[in-house]
């Protein structure tokens, strides 16, 4: 999904109407009898596309779908961001990796233990701490500051990791490593390229192989980056969040 998918209803719209007018046009003169049936299904084709976003919509609107907790945290995702990605930092893909974490819950813990908006695991917690005491050290995963700070930063050590053909390709990468563990993707990438693969593009290539995760863990690692990049970074960039790493980027 990219940014266009935030138009289908207006961009469907438009092609129902050219259909109509072409149709007029080709008929114009003739007796025409349309039924109540085809009548019924124009009008509930209209009244569906207007209730998935109307004709008069935009992207824009993708900021009603934000929760509010995002906005309330949203200076200090900047600060964080730019505190260690530099002014050009990735804002809305960061944005969306919190949403996909936490939806922005401070408070959220995961079944197996996963802890705050970066919904980090006690010993990823305590790793990162001690790799970064003048930033991150005393772990407060609970504290919104503190979380985002240190998915910013851990997003950086992978990143610096984990080299790709091209940016969205490189995130990617660098999502599935924050959900599943650098080694993880490290194992995929080889056994890509043993199988023929290029290791350095993710989708539609290292994603489809699994170097011995569990079933279950192979979806929802391969699910992660997708729905980030591909759904949510969309819903921050269209809201004005500021940059994304796959704008324009055809999945």
């Amino acid at each position: 999904m990219n940014q266009l998918s935030l138009w289908w209803p207006q961009i469907t719209m438009i092609v129902f109407m050219v259909l109509f007018c072409v149709t007029g046009i080709i008929c114009h003169g003739q007796q025409r009898k349309v039924s109540a049936w085809v009548t019924f299904v124009r009008v509930s084709a209209l009244c569906f596309l207007l209730t998935k976003g109307g004709f008069f919509a935009s992207p824009s609107s993708a900021a009603e779908t934000i929760p509010n907790a995002a906005k309330q945290h949203r200076a200090t995702l900047v600060r964080s961001a730019h505190a260690v990605w530099g002014l050009d930092a990735p804002i809305a893909t960061f944005a969306a990796q919190v949403h996909q974490e936490s939806r922005w819950k401070i408070t959220a813990r995961s079944p197996v233990g996963a802890e705050g908006l970066a919904q980090f695991m006690p010993t990823t917690t305590e790793w990162i701490a001690s790799v970064y005491p003048n930033h991150l050290a005393n772990p407060q995963p609970y504290n919104p500051g503190w979380a985002m700070r240190a998915l910013v930063q851990y997003d950086r050590w992978i990143f610096e990791r984990l080299p790709a053909t091209a940016q969205c390709e490189r995130w990617a990468m660098v999502l599935s490593a924050y959900n599943g563990g650098l080694g993880w993707v490290k194992r995929d990438r080889k056994l890509a390229s043993e199988k023929g693969s290029d290791q350095l593009i993710w989708f539609n290539s290292v994603e489809r192989f699994n170097a011995g995760r569990s079933a279950a863990n192979f979806r929802e690692n391969r699910h992660y980056p997708r729905v980030i990049l591909s759904q949510w970074e969309p819903m921050y960039v269209g809201a004005g969040w500021g940059n994304g790493v796959c704008v324009g980027f055809k999945f």
